[in-house]
Order: C-alpha cells, then structure tokens, then sequence
C-alpha cells in the first residue's frame, strides 16, 4: 500500500466533508448527535464484543494495567459515550455567533464571528471513548475529524466509527466528516503530520512520548499537554476529613488518567494528625507510598522518595508525599516539579485559597476540589477533546468553543479608505 497516497485520500474526503458540515443548521447537527448516542446504545453488545478482542489482543502482550484499564469499554463506559453526544447537541451551537461588535468613527460596524477551524486530526492511544467524544465535539462545531486511534483498540475504534458513519450519512451529511485511518503502521502518522492545507490541527492525546513525537514532526499547529503532574496541598487551615476525601479521589478513583494526583503536598503544622489515616487509607486501597523523610519519621515502612519521582506522572497507584513548611513552599514545589495541569489546595483560609488561584500557573486550579474534575463533562462543556496547557488559543478542557475560530465581519454602507 502507498502510505502517503492513502493518508491523503483519507485527509481529502474529511476536507470534502467539512464544506459540507460547515453549512449545516443546528438543529441537523444536534438530530445527527442524538442518534449517534441510540446508535452507541443499541449497539452495546457489538461493542462490547469488539472490545474483548482489543483486551485480549493486549493481555497477550503484555501491555500494563493502567494502559488496558483506559482500553477497556463496559456497558458504564458506553452509556457516558452516549450521554456526552446528547449533552453536546444540548449545548448552544458556537457557529455563526456575532460578537464585540463596535461602531467605528466612519460609521461602519466591525466584529467577530465564530466559525469552524476545518478538519481536525486526533492522534490518540488506547481509550475509545475519544473516537465518540472527538467527533461529537468537532461534528457540532462544524469540524471534520480524522481519527487514528491506537493500533491496541483498533476494533473497538472501528465498531464505534462504523455506526457514527452511517448515522451522519443517514441525515445527508457525508460520512467522509468522521474519517478513521484503521493503518496501524507509525509511518502513517507522520505522513499524517505533513499534511497542512489538508488538515488544520492536531491535537495528540496519549503518553508524553506520543505527544512530543507528533509536536517535533507536524507541521500543522498542535494542540497538547504533555503529562499531568497534579498536586494537592493541604494547608494547616483545612478541614481534615475533607482533605482525606478529596486526597483518596484524585488519587484512587480512576489512577491511570491525566488529572490523577502524583504528588500530595502536607502543611508540617498539620501533618502528624493527617498522615497517619490519610496513609494508612491509602495503603489499605493497594496504593504504593514514597515519602520525604519527615513523612517517613510520621508513617514508616514506606518507600524514600527520590527527587527525579516528583516529575513522575505514575497513572498507576503509586503517590509521591511531601511535608512542606507553609503554602509558599508548596507552590514552589508545584512550579519546579508540576506540568501546569491540574492543582488544587484544601484549606478553609480565603486569603491563602485566592493566593494559590493566582499564584499556581496551571490549567485548572482547584480550592477545595478534587484535581479529577479538571474535565469538559464535568465543567459543563460536554464531552471534551483533551485538555491543553498550552497558552495559546485552548487552555484547560477543551470543548465546543475551543474547536472554533473567529473572523472578523465588517457592515459598511459605502466607506472607503482615506
């Protein structure tokens, strides 16, 4: 097979389709959205079976826990697929919305108006939940998507973009607008990545190595974050039982996601009354400790931990823990060692909690909260499409208005330049 012409052909029939999509009103997109989501529902079954062969096919090899957890579809999981599909199409649509309209001294009237980036390429691995939250997201904001899932879920990705298809074809929307390149070859994603003019942006969605192979090599704009390294802080000033629900979520809930905790930072004044249950909880749940010394002095028969650990995202259970002196040395711990993504101080001070908001340089930063809510559905947007710590264009979760641009529109009524 010729890679480069294949990719092209893929990229050409999701350009195609993205005039088309461009076009279409409200309410055809959000009829396509709704029976997408009964699609993915009628079709439990078939996906579920489709997803077994992607689970064994990754047992066989070997791959972790954490990597197959992401892999792995159950009825839970596709239900949310759907719920997000129906929550994107109540959504307000983006497209054609007019704003910062001004009236210039020669009378005319300039502003903005929203309009589709294009086609939007998704390179990913192993979750096939973002085949469905991708296209229901890029599908309303009037953007084709061309997907190249991960070759461990290839036959779930293939089930889920084959009943995806057919539903926008079946509303006279050409099915070219959800393109998904079934090549597992890697020499595909690089002939993916130069192809400007044809696709408009990347966004990666996977380990730090994915994302810094597609940033070196597109030369299409990419969107990205390239690990979560998310820190909670539990100030002197916190409601310790609080502090322990909220540190026992971001860790244990779901491990192997981005805005999972690595690294728990204690205030000192607080830390022989908190660390012994929040460890001991912890350690009950099957969570792998290492702790600074003055942790280990409070909770011994844990792990030291190194310094290069700090800069670890685990995506497994396995929690870095520090006592820091005050609020100030956490926040320079979580400048040195965080990856601007999700951080989050537990405290009932107001002062220190809007020092942290303005001080910590991340994505999304939390008070009181747990980091595992740094999430479109979550926030209200919908299913998401990754969540970027760049700073420009997207930052945070990024939902219907982040997959849009803006032009600017001139009324006139006969003005000329002087």
């Amino acid at each position: 097979m010729d890679l480069k012409k294949y990719v092209i052909d893929k990229a050409t029939e999701a350009k195609d389709g993205a005039k088309i999509l461009a076009k279409a009103s409200s309410k055809t997109k959000n009829t396509i959205l709704i029976k997408m989501a009964e699609a993915l529902n009628k079709s439990t079954e078939r996906l579920l079976a489709e997803n077994a062969k992607d689970i064994e096919l990754a047992e066989k090899k070997g791959l972790s826990k954490a990597l197959i957890d992401r892999l792995t579809l159950n009825k839970k999981r596709i239900e949310e697929m759907s719920a997000g599909l129906v929550e994107v199409a109540q959504l307000p649509d983006p497209i054609g919305e007019i704003f910062n309209m001004r009236q210039r001294p020669n009378g005319m009237l300039v502003g903005r108006m929203r309009v589709p980036i294009g086609v939007i390429g998704i390179i990913y691995e192993a979750r096939p939940n973002v085949t469905a939250d991708s296209t229901g997201l890029c599908l309303k904001a009037g953007n084709a998507v061309v997907l190249r899932g991960g070759s461990e879920a290839v036959n779930s990705n293939k089930a889920i973009v084959e009943i995806l298809r057919d539903t926008a074809s079946s509303e006279g929307i050409p099915a070219g607008v959800i393109t998904f390149i079934d090549n597992p070859d890697r020499q595909v994603i690089m002939e993916l990545l130069k192809l400007e003019g044809l696709i408009d942006l990347i966004i990666p969605r996977g380990g730090e190595g994915l994302i810094r192979t597609v940033t070196e090599n597109s030369r299409i704009p990419v969107l990205k974050h390239y690990k979560g390294v998310c820190h909670v802080f539990v100030d002197r000033d916190a409601d310790l039982k609080m502090a322990e629900e909220v540190c026992f979520n971001a860790k244990v809930q779901r491990p192997a996601t981005c805005n999972a905790l690595e690294n728990m930072l204690v205030d000192e004044a607080i830390a022989e009354e908190f660390l012994p249950i929040m460890l001991k909880r912890f350690k009950e749940h099957g969570v792998e400790l290492r702790g600074c010394p003055k942790t280990i002095s409070i909770y011994q028969g844990i792990k030291e931990v190194k310094e290069e650990d700090f800069y670890n995202e685990y995506l497994d259970l396995i929690l870095n823990v520090r006592v820091v002196k005050d609020v100030e040395e956490a926040m320079e711990h979580i400048t040195k060692y965080g990856s601007a993504h999700s951080d989050a101080i537990i405290t009932n001070d107001y002062n220190k909690a809007m020092r942290f908001l303005k001080e910590v340089d991340s994505s999304a930063v939390f008070v009181n909260a747990s980091t595992r809510l740094n999430d479109g559905f979550q926030f209200g947007l919908g299913a998401e499409i990754g969540i970027s710590t760049d700073k420009i264009h997207a930052r945070g979760p990024m939902g219907l208005e982040e997959l849009t641009c803006s032009k600017f529109i001139v009324f006139g009524s006969g003005q000329l330049r002087e």
